[in-house]
């Protein structure tokens, strides 16, 4: 079963689909800091322009649309613009998408911000728009953690199955078993740091086992940064400075509000987690590798992503509910009619 990608930086959320059993026909993303480690690690070419500028027979016949526009609009860590930032308004490019390609399933991934007061409402006519294009929509904050991935990392997943089917999208059930630091990154050796100006040191026996210079904020010694190796990590950021640090070093010390500091005489165990530590954090595959000149851009790239054992488990859910819908003969019904389906209304903002 053939999916399409979109907003796809490295592509935690393909690697996630197609451990599943789906394959992927056609990816997107206009950053060029990912090409190079989507092309190479999933061997298809990305197509590089902005959705905006994606004409829908460019995309190929699929059954799935898969991806996670960009959260930084929605962010509560952030400036929270949501729409009125053109990177929130992309949400209405996907939906334009969908509607004139009507995959029979699509999935959106995006920040727990949207969620909050102040965008709840422009989210509800996200949703409302999938609605209206002709699919019945599930929405939930999930946390990773509960899906084998060792961070806590919450993130709203949306789901939408072509109403055809009279069926909605059901999230699995969390996994009893948590998985922590240690499980993640327990058996890897210190790795080096990165080369002058924080540049890559190229190929390093552990692939990307490198880990950004330099100081740490004010904001960044706001509060603690150090979890224990029985722990989930804290989320994996976009943002190499604000990577957390390795559980080797002790809690960071309050020292009154919003400031903490590193224990004295404990000062060199504290280090970033490496780009491969994060990487791990985020379940990809030490085979995965991350090209990049600059170490930040590595860091983008896994702190964007969706954990791939996140992603793994939502599409194994999808794939059992179409295999079953096939025994139904739903699908072959609905690609029958499919032009028959009348092209509904919707006003995009």
């Amino acid at each position: 079963m053939k999916i399409a990608s979109f907003f796809s930086g490295a592509g935690g959320l393909d690697l996630g689909f197609t451990n599943a059993g789906f394959k992927l026909a056609f990816a997107n993303d206009n950053w060029e800091g990912c090409w190079e480690t989507f092309e190479k690690n999933h061997k298809i070419s990305i197509n590089k322009k902005s959705i905006t500028k994606i004409k829908a027979d460019e995309v190929p016949d699929v059954v799935g649309f898969v991806g996670g526009p960009p959260c930084q609009s929605w962010s509560l860590a952030g400036a929270m613009r949501g729409i009125n930032d053109p990177r929130g308004r992309v949400f209405y490019d996907y939906v334009r998408l969908i509607k004139e390609k009507k995959p029979l399933f699509f999935l959106a991934e995006n920040v727990a911000g949207l969620l909050s007061s102040r965008h709840y409402t422009e989210f509800m006519k996200i949703v409302n728009a999938f609605k209206q294009i002709g699919y019945n929509v599930s929405f939930k904050l999930l946390d990773a953690n509960d899906y084998g991935v060792p961070q806590e990392r919450k993130r709203v997943i949306v789901v939408g199955y072509h109403e055809k089917f009279g069926k909605k999208f059901e999230f699995p059930k969390p996994l009893e078993a948590k998985s922590m630091l240690k499980d993640a990154i327990g058996d890897l050796p210190e790795p080096i740091p990165a080369s002058q100006k924080n540049k890559s040191n190229g190929k390093l026996e552990i692939y990307n086992h490198e880990y950004m210079n330099g100081g740490f904020s004010t904001i960044y010694m706001s509060r603690n940064r150090v979890r224990g190796w029985d722990e989930p990590s804290f989320t994996i950021q976009a943002g190499g400075r604000h990577a957390p640090c390795h559980p080797k070093a002790p809690k960071m010390r309050h020292v009154q509000k919003d400031k903490m500091e590193f224990i004295k005489s404990k000062e060199n165990l504290y280090r970033r987690l490496s780009v491969r530590e994060c990487a791990r954090i985020q379940t990809f595959p030490d085979d995965f590798v991350f090209y990049y000149s600059n170490v930040a851009d590595g860091y983008k790239m896994i702190g964007n992503a969706v954990p791939v054992k996140l992603a793994e488990a939502l599409a194994m859910q999808i794939m059992k509910d179409l295999l079953e819908l096939k025994q139904q003969g739903k699908i072959k019904e609905w690609s029958a009619n499919l032009a028959k389906i009348q092209e509904e209304k919707i006003i995009l903002p």
